[in-house]
């Protein structure tokens, strides 16, 4: 948690909060996409994090894939921006969250995903079909056809 988000929990507990988050949709040569098991609830998709005051979205989802996984990401376009019913959680220390997402279309630049064992516990290179037979956030399904579709015409 973000001194930021620490100092806003402090005041107002475990009610809900809308927060600005960034999604990377980071896609191999293969066209295949990069999720990640999130430790805190255990689900599958597109690594990310929220946005600290002052930062650009972009810039927060290559800080977040950097701290998560270790890695260089390129972000190459937005795929778009999410939000509602589907990006609420409940934390399991019983912080409520509700996000608004800017997910972007992103290609590995260097490293070798290594999860950080904290935030994130796994991760798997998986194909459109693949990713539906795992787990997932469930924003994932309503995003990430929309991600494949626009590596698909996006893809370099």
């Amino acid at each position: 948690m973000s001194p930021f988000l620490a100092r806003l929990r402090e005041k107002i507990g475990s009610e809900l909060l809308m927060l600005p988050s960034a999604a990377g949709f980071v896609f191999d040569d293969a066209g295949r996409l990069l999720v990640a098991r999130h430790g805190d609830v255990g689900l599958w998709a597109a690594p990310g994090g929220g946005i600290d005051p002052d930062e650009r979205p972009q810039d927060a989802v290559v800080r977040e894939l950097h701290e998560e996984l270790g890695i260089e990401i390129e972000v190459r376009g937005l795929i778009g921006v999410y939000g509602g019913p589907e990006f609420r959680t409940v934390y399991p220390n019983g912080h409520q969250v509700g996000y608004v997402n800017a997910c972007y279309g992103c290609a590995l630049v260097s490293g070798v995903p290594e999860p950080d064992g904290v935030e994130i516990t796994g991760y798997r290179w998986v194909t459109e079909e693949e990713l539906a037979e795992l787990r997932t956030t469930p924003w994932t399904p309503q995003v990430a056809p929309e991600a494949f579709t626009w590596w698909r015409e996006h893809a370099r």
